[in-house]
């Protein structure tokens, strides 16, 4: 394999686009967004006798309130959350001195400074943090959930075990916020499609780009910026592979130099606009010209997909679409996806609907308005190759509606 350290070339990018996004946000109820979605926080809160919740995940605190800073930063530094009861007000804990950057979301009643007890922002101090922070929740409790019982999606052991000694008892929020998400409104389907549009755009001037010589990083590149272009925020992943890279799956791009013949392969994962996630995969040759086993492997990937997509409609089982599931191949089996399908919405949500052999008989239906995407991979166990195929649906009255358009490739 060769591997290069090229800067990726320059991508033109129309302006075309940003008055098309102009043009959706007028299509976009905001107010309806954002209380469409506390609401649906507040029913999973009620319906499992919960009072209130402490958000700390920036995905669950944009849910929630729609407000956003420093979104991966804050995904692994506790430094910003949100109080949502199901009676009473919400509270932004913002980060330091940036309070102002809410101050235009009407559904935030009240925004206060966070306290923060990691060691990073404290050192030694970090005890005392603590201390105030299990005070200021004691507060909270004492007025909002009285039942000192409080669904919290992540936080730290020190965290937990002083609550306890509080005698608050602390739940997991996570089934709270991924049952919340599950069915998405009008509005959150238009953010949606804006978002997949982005990463077509992308996509598309990936495949335009492809040519022997590259890196897989230039390549993975142009999607980054198109994203941040169109006012996209980040990618969850950098799953893009060249060649005998691509079997296994999963490896992330590289500076590999890519060559005729080869296939490149890669899962967008990206989050757009409005922070709602495009995950569309695709697979190409470079070059474009498929040999008769890439030719294979790419139709088996489609029959997959295809044959999976059209079981789907609103009321069918988990354990009914995993029981008529396309069968994969034994030669084939050992490197199978983790998923055959994902719910789909801010980021990868629930459900995921996995392989027999994997645990895949959790309980479940589909349900209208739900969004997901139906996932392959089609890789022979110690074979040269592998295709990445994923294509994002919105479960509608009858069955699955597309909503990914790139084109698949004609072999």
């Amino acid at each position: 394999m060769k591997f290069s350290r090229k800067i990726a070339p320059e991508i033109k990018t129309s302006p075309k686009f940003l008055t098309k996004k102009r043009l959706k946000e007028d299509e976009i109820n905001f107010e309806k967004l954002r209380s469409y979605r506390l609401d649906r926080v507040r029913k999973e809160l009620e319906k499992n006798n919960l009072e209130a919740c402490i958000l700390f995940d920036p995905v669950n605190v944009r849910y929630a309130l729609d407000t956003v800073n420093m979104s991966v930063y804050n995904m692994h530094n506790l430094t910003r959350y949100c109080f949502v009861p199901v009676n009473g007000p919400t509270i932004l804990y913002e980060y330091f001195n940036c309070e102002i950057l809410s101050k235009h979301l009407n559904l935030i009643d009240e925004i206060r400074p966070a306290i923060t007890w990691d060691y990073f922002s404290n050192g030694d101090q970090a005890n005392a943090q603590l201390k105030k922070w299990i005070n200021e929740i004691k507060d909270l409790s004492n007025k909002y959930f009285k039942t000192k019982k409080i669904a919290i999606d992540v936080l730290n052991g020190p965290a937990v075990s002083e609550l306890n000694k509080q005698g608050i008892e602390v739940v997991d929020a996570k089934l709270i916020l991924e049952q919340a998400r599950v069915i998405k409104s009008p509005e959150e389907l238009k953010c949606m499609k804006a978002a997949i549009e982005v990463a077509e755009i992308g996509v598309a001037k990936m495949r335009a780009e492809l040519k022997p010589g590259m890196t897989e990083d230039e390549l993975w590149s142009i999607l980054h910026k198109t994203n941040i272009e169109h006012g996209g925020e980040w990618i969850e992943c950098r799953i893009l592979s060249s060649g005998e890279r691509t079997n296994p799956w999963m490896q992330e791009s590289s500076n590999k130099v890519m060559q005729t013949g080869e296939i490149v392969a890669f899962d967008t994962d990206m989050v757009g606009p409005y922070g709602y996630c495009a995950d569309i995969s695709r697979s190409y040759v470079v070059g474009h010209k498929f040999n008769d086993e890439q030719k294979k492997l790419y139709s088996m990937a489609v029959e997959q997909i295809d044959h999976n997509a059209r079981l789907i409609k609103p009321g069918m089982t988990f354990k009914e679409f995993i029981e008529k599931s396309w069968l994969l191949p034994e030669e084939y089996y050992g490197n199978r996806y983790s998923c055959m399908v994902h719910g789909i919405g801010l980021c990868d949500e629930w459900p995921q609907i996995k392989y027999p052999t994997d645990g895949g008989e959790q309980g479940g239906m589909f349900e209208k308005n739900m969004t997901i995407t139906v996932e392959s991979y089609i890789g022979k166990v110690g074979g040269k190759e592998g295709v990445k195929l994923e294509q994002q649906y919105l479960v509608g009255q009858n069955g699955l509606e597309l909503m990914s358009h790139h084109p698949l490739e004609k072999i």
